[in-house]
């Protein structure tokens, strides 16, 4: 896809199709009262008989429009005025781009009216390519078409590029998501990764089962042991400031298929544990974007891979394994496998100097509980951190929620085999155990831990994007590193 920028007048534009905005408040900007204008007033017409009424991400189609040099011209509802931002432009945007994209197109061209700020117009455009992407890889007959050429009205060359970046990087981290997990297994992954990292730049160390062997990394082998792929951990380096300053660490779990080992999962549970991996996902996506982006911080991103498999190697319920920290883990569901992946990452990124850490899993069922599936959790033992976080969010749009982290909830893991166990007390409070879990890792650094097991995989599609892996809090995570540069 071939995304530009454009000055030229929406009225003099040839194209397939053409998207415009409008508020709830029914008012035309100036780029749609030209279009307005040209068409003999049929726009205005239609809000006069609330045909179109701005509600937010509502589509209304006019085929052939009179006046315009456009095949089509979608209306897209803004929403309320004072309630819009990056939230809404990304629905907007997308559910436009999504529903053109049903068939093939040549040119589209995006004109939105209105006081948008870069951030907000390259969110967009982030979002009009992840419209046009879907989860069907591998279907003959794809339901989703990538335009050919989109131009973008009343901004720059420079906004519409940085939204390119993220676009891309977030189709990067569905399209890992989405692939089928006998592809995507943890060889597969380090193997992207080394490409990208070529490509753009990053510094790169792989790990693998000799290496993590050697670095004493007990808790992740020990998941790894029943699948017959090997191991991972992947490390990749941005030094986009002085060589001095401590670099923040991204950690992510990349379980490339979760089966529960021998705490086996039902097959509805198990249907979609290709996407168990889009904690490492989005931490390569992430770290890709900040090295596009030339973002002025030094980044590091952790990537532990495995697959979590029965046979008779498999670690077994009532193991205990020695974490690469020196910790003893008494293991009481092999489903709670992440933790113990993220456990010896963690440690490995302490241990090479992170200043902060922020760690990306689906980690528990309980958070999406708690949650819903359109909300990540936050924990933390740093509340000024934390909060850094919490803003980067809201500012994207992207929903999160900061749950408790009481040091009552550390009683629930207190194991009587071994210094800690893997899973809490009951029912009660799984998502935090497993927040709690994980802090005996971190050491004394700063430290946001972000449970995505709700948002990174959508069991169904929404107007704006395909079903499947979702790309959410990247967004995010490059807003708050923009925000440390």
């Amino acid at each position: 896809m071939n995304i530009q920028a454009t000055k030229a007048a929406v009225t003099e534009l040839a194209s397939d199709a053409m998207v415009a905005g409008i508020f709830s408040d029914g008012v035309l900007g100036p780029m749609l009262s030209a279009l307005d204008a040209a068409a003999d007033g049929l726009v205005s017409h239609l809000v006069a008989r609330k045909e179109i009424t701005g509600k937010l991400a509502e589509l209304t189609r006019l085929l052939s429009p009179p006046g315009l040099q456009t095949s089509e011209l979608v209306v897209v509802g803004l929403g309320e005025r004072s309630e819009f931002g990056q939230a809404q432009a990304v629905r907007a945007a997308g559910a436009a781009a999504k529903q053109l994209a049903a068939r093939q197109r040549g040119t589209v061209v995006f004109c939105f009216d209105g006081d948008w700020d870069d951030a907000t117009t390259s969110a967009a455009v982030c979002s009009t390519l992840a419209g046009c992407h879907g989860q069907d890889l591998y279907r003959s007959d794809r339901k989703l078409h990538v335009f050919r050429d989109v131009l973008w009205c009343g901004t720059s060359s420079r906004v519409v590029a940085e939204g390119v970046v993220l676009g891309e990087c977030v189709n990067l981290v569905r399209r890992l998501v989405n692939e089928p997990p006998s592809v995507m297994t943890p060889e597969r992954f380090a193997g992207e990764a080394v490409g990208l990292a070529a490509t753009f730049g990053l510094e790169i160390d792989i790990w693998d089962e000799q290496r993590l062997e050697e670095e004493r990394c007990g808790a992740l082998l020990a998941v790894a042991r029943g699948s017959a792929h090997p191991p991972r951990l992947v490390t990749l380096t941005h030094r986009g400031s002085d060589a001095a300053d401590t670099p923040i660490a991204l950690v992510g779990k990349g379980v490339t298929f979760d089966s529960g080992g021998y705490s086996l999962k039902p097959a509805e549970a198990m249907k979609n544990m290709k996407g168990d991996m889009a904690g490492a996902a989005t931490v390569l996506g992430a770290l890709v974007a900040a090295a596009r982006l030339k973002l002025p911080v030094n980044i590091v991103g952790y990537m532990g891979l495995v697959e979590n498999m029965l046979s008779g190697n498999a670690y077994m319920l009532g193991d205990v394994l020695t974490s690469r920290q020196g910790k003893t883990i008494e293991v009481l569901n092999t489903d709670a496998e992440g933790r113990l992946v993220l456990a010896d990452v963690l440690d490995v990124a302490v241990s090479q100097g992170a200043g902060r850490l922020i760690d990306l899993a689906t980690l528990t069922g309980a958070c999406v509980v708690a949650l819903g599936t359109d909300v990540a959790g936050l924990m933390t033992n740093d509340q000024a951190w934390c909060d850094e976080f919490l803003a980067a969010a809201q500012v994207c749009g992207e929903p999160v929620w900061q749950l408790p982290m009481f040091p009552e909830y550390a009683e629930q893991i207190t194991s009587d085999v071994a210094d800690i166990k893997n899973i809490g007390e009951g029912r009660w409070g799984g998502a935090i155990a497993g927040g709690k879990f994980l802090e005996n890792f971190v050491g004394q650094r700063p430290w946001v831990h972000v449970d995505i097991a709700g948002p990174s995989f959508a069991d169904k599609a929404k107007p704006w994007l395909d079903a499947g892996g979702t790309g959410c809090l990247l967004r995010s995570l490059i807003q708050l590193l923009r925000m440390r540069g």
